[in-house]
């Protein structure tokens, strides 16, 4: 972690400290008293400044009282002063190493959608028969873990194969920070094993996808029910057979973007289009993010890709009992917990790497913050 404050983040803090001062002096002026939207938008930005330019400013405080006591270490006064001082400099020097951790911890960008609850899709690769079974494997991976942390993991909808597998499936992870979680999970996963289908024992490569979107509010999307094509038919089980006599499965489709959701799991066609419904608004949000911030759609595209075996974030390998982050470079010799649900670790090292970019591109002066 970055422990001082660089040139460009003191530079950053200050700008903050003006805009400060600048929507004090906004608010009290007549008309922010007269119209009320304007009063409220100004005093949620300044309070959202308020607590990093307090800090800002008892960070300059302690560096004047550092200067005052060098300063008279430096007279060469009475012995009795000068162990004070020194004293004084050792929990001054403290002090300002643990405000500059937090004002540097406090420049981070924020996301607004991190304490949501996330869908996940999951999506059979290259790979046949064998990159459905690993799409199954995955979602157990997923709904265990969400287990473990006392969420809940809800399908909202799926497509099983004959042997067990997944050709996809869509579930919902409902729990406090569940997208900050999980986030950085998207991609392009790849297993190396051999399958149950193969009677030579060669190992093969297979791939799934996986795509994490944070799960958007209806008051947070509105979609025009007139901008919306929904269909129905009947819903079958693995391999097609027994179709149901009752068209209850939907299928929306938003006629803006050409966004498509289905679901066919539940009896019930009112159950199937409240499901498909959260699937879409969730796609319909992960576009407008965006469209809004183009680096962050070229970073989640390059992680989805298409399923070939080459664009891989992540590779489990069943003979070596591994699982590698490509990303990152990490290798963990504990294929069996992760694939269990164990995925503690790999998620705060993913963690740590992105907070440690941000705080380097912040240090340099090319990071934005939230503020």
């Amino acid at each position: 972690m970055t422990e001082t404050i660089t040139p460009a983040m003191e530079s950053r803090l200050a700008e903050l400290e003006r805009r400060y001062e600048e929507l004090g002096e906004e608010l009290a002026q007549p008309e922010s008293f007269t119209d009320r939207e304007r009063l409220t938008r100004l005093s949620r930005q300044r309070a959202r400044l308020e607590p990093v330019v307090q800090q800002y400013r008892e960070l300059r405080s302690v560096r004047a009282q550092t200067e005052g006591a060098r300063s008279l270490l430096a007279s060469g006064g009475e012995p009795e002063l000068e162990e004070l001082a020194r004293a004084e400099l050792a929990q001054l020097a403290e002090r300002e190493r643990r405000l500059s951790e937090e004002l540097i911890v406090g420049l981070l960008p924020e996301d607004p959608n991190e304490d949501k609850d996330v869908i996940m899709e999951i999506r059979a690769g290259a790979g046949g028969e064998e990159a459905a079974l690993f799409a199954g494997d995955l979602y157990r991976m997923y709904a265990r873990h969400a287990e473990s942390h006392g969420w809940g993991a809800e399908v909202l909808s799926s497509n099983p194969t004959p042997m067990g597998g997944m050709k996809e499936i869509v579930f919902a992870v409902k729990g406090a920070g569940a997208y900050r979680h999980l986030k950085h999970e998207s991609g392009v996963h790849r297993v190396q094993r051999v399958p149950v289908t193969e009677a030579g024992g060669r190992i093969h490569t297979s791939t799934a996808t996986v795509a994490v979107l944070p799960e958007a509010e209806e008051v947070e999307v509105q979609i025009n029910p007139a901008e919306l094509k929904i269909e129905t038919y009947r819903a079958s089980s693995a391999g097609g057979q027994h179709m149901q006599k009752s068209e209850s499965a939907v299928r929306i489709t938003h006629l803006p973007t050409g966004i498509v959701a289905s679901c066919q799991d539940e009896r019930s066609q009112h159950q199937n289009r409240e499901k498909a419904m959260r699937v879409l608004r969730a796609h319909v949000l992960e576009k407008r993010l965006a469209d809004q911030q183009s680096e962050i759609t070229a970073a989640r595209r390059s992680q989805v890709g298409t399923g070939e075996r080459s664009e891989k974030i992540r590779t489990y390998n069943f003979p070596q009992n591994r699982v590698t982050d490509h990303r990152i470079g990490r290798t963990w010799h504990a294929l069996d917990r992760i694939l269990d649900g164990a995925l503690e670790p790999v998620l705060e090292a993913l963690a740590e790497v992105e907070r440690a970019r941000l705080l380097e591109q912040i240090g340099k002066g090319e990071g934005a913050t939230h503020y």
